[in-house]
This record gives structure tokens, C-alpha cells and sequence, in this order.
């Protein structure tokens, strides 16, 4: 059995991932946002076993900065040795900027 890495979320992730809910909130439709981010956790998750199954984000090309795109949000991750760091929850249609 393959080992499992560590998942760890960037505040700048967190805070992406609580701006969505506060968005659709504001909307009225606070179950939309609910069920997104939920998603996206449930996506995350999977890098827990499949650390590279992100493509290199074409902004940078870096080889251990990742991410999973799953309209309508790009998940942005460091991929390191053991280790997944959430980085960056984003809209799709958004060009990335690092904090």
C-alpha cells in the first residue's frame, strides 16, 4: 500500500475556500457554497495518494507547484517530498498571483 501523504492548507487557501461560502451566502444560496467547497475537500483529498495527478500550473512552471482544475475552481497545490500544501483555491477563468 502506497503511503499517504500530508495535506496542509496555505491560510490564502483558507481564506479562498471561506470567501466562496461567504459569496454565495450573500447570494441567498448558502447550500451552493456548502456544496462546493465540499467538492473541493472531497477532491483534495484525493491528493493524499495521487500527489501528481495535477498538470504543472502554466503560469510557472514549477515542477512541485500543481494543480487540479475542477470547474469552476483551479485547486493550487505544492506538491513536496511526503507533503500536499493547498496553496490557492481559485475561480477557473482567474489567471493565478501568489501571495
Amino acid at each position: 500500500m502506497a503511503a499517504r501523504n500530508k495535506i496542509s492548507f496555505a491560510v490564502s487557501a483558507l481564506r479562498d475556500l471561506e470567501d466562496v461560502l461567504e459569496y454565495y451566502k450573500e447570494q441567498k444560496i448558502p447550500h451552493v457554497g456548502e456544496r462546493l467547497v465540499a467538492q473541493v475537500i472531497k477532491d483534495i483529498e484525493l491528493l493524499g495518494k495521487q500527489p501528481d495527478m495535477g498538470r504543472l500550473v502554466p503560469e510557472f512552471e514549477l515542477d512541485n507547484l500543481r494543480e487540479l482544475i475542477r470547474p469552476p475552481f483551479r485547486i493550487v497545490y505544492r506538491r513536496d517530498r511526503n507533503k500536499v500544501r493547498i496553496v490557492r483555491v481559485w475561480r477557473s477563468e482567474r489567471l493565478l498571483v501568489l501571495p
